[in-house]
């Protein structure tokens, strides 16, 4: 009895978390698939994990304030740059945004160096730690989510590049802290490409039952199976999303979501 409870402790705060990430994540997802810029949350998330490692080398707490605001000033930065290359350089914007997801990356590298815990660290960046999520890091979340859900209901149609670039940024970096690099890139993508085929009207409630059950699933399998959580769950949104996807009809596989 204890076990399972010691489980459902565990299990709890982790569903959250996704649920919150996956609040935000799916929405975005669809708009980053019609913009056909596939990748650019895997660069900002980068972006945003390069600026909790400059902040946490120079002395500051990982789960501080002055953390939180340097990892969203960083994927601000990377934002706007990348709002400035489409301007200027549309033909290219694809290829640009892997090479700042380059430069990202081994930026990391190059700074957790002669770090003793450097690859322990970088790792969590990429898995995610979101088992060890803390109540401080979900009050946060909800509220910063909250608060998206609003401005993407009232606004997401007005918000023009600038607008998606910045709210993707910040949404992006509360994300990767709490599930980490590969759990935002997949809730961000594989609900939009399982979801394509289906009806306009459907796309996003669609999105959001596979999100959510795909956290759900995973955690549990990861608990029966004592495996890493992260990768668990992003193999079951894979799977579940190979089901949904094939019940898609053609007829719609250009008619995406654009909300």
């Amino acid at each position: 009895m204890s076990d399972i409870s010691t489980y459902f402790g565990l299990l709890w705060p982790a569903l959250i978390a996704g649920i919150l990430v996956s609040l935000s994540h799916v929405p975005l997802g669809q708009q980053v698939l019609r913009r056909g810029i596939v990748f650019i949350d895997l660069a900002i998330a980068q972006v945003a994990a390069l600026g909790v490692i400059v902040s946490h080398s120079a002395g500051l707490e990982l789960t501080g304030w002055m953390t939180q605001v340097a990892a969203v000033a960083a994927a601000l930065l990377g934002a706007l740059l990348m709002t400035w290359t489409e301007r200027k350089r549309p033909e290219v914007q694809e290829a640009l945004i892997g090479i700042l997801f380059v430069l990202a990356s081994t930026a990391q590298i190059l700074l957790l160096a002669n770090n003793p815990h450097g690859g322990e660290e970088l790792k969590d960046l990429l898995a995610g730690q979101i088992l060890w999520v803390s109540t401080e890091q979900l009050v946060r979340a909800a509220a910063l989510t909250a608060l998206f859900l609003v401005i993407w209901a009232r606004w997401r149609q007005r918000m023009g590049h600038v607008g998606f670039y910045v709210i993707f940024a910040v949404m992006v970096t509360m994300s990767v802290q709490l599930v980490g690099v590969y759990l935002v890139f997949t809730t961000l993508i594989v609900p939009a490409v399982a979801t394509y085929r289906h009806a306009a009207s459907r796309q996003l409630s669609l999105g959001y039952v596979l999100a959510f059950a795909s956290y759900l699933v995973g955690l549990a399998a990861s608990v029966l199976t004592d495996l890493p959580s992260s990768a668990v769950i992003v193999w079951a949104m894979a799977v579940l999303a190979i089901m949904l996807h094939l019940t898609g009809r053609k007829g719609h596989a250009v008619d995406l979501e654009e909300g």
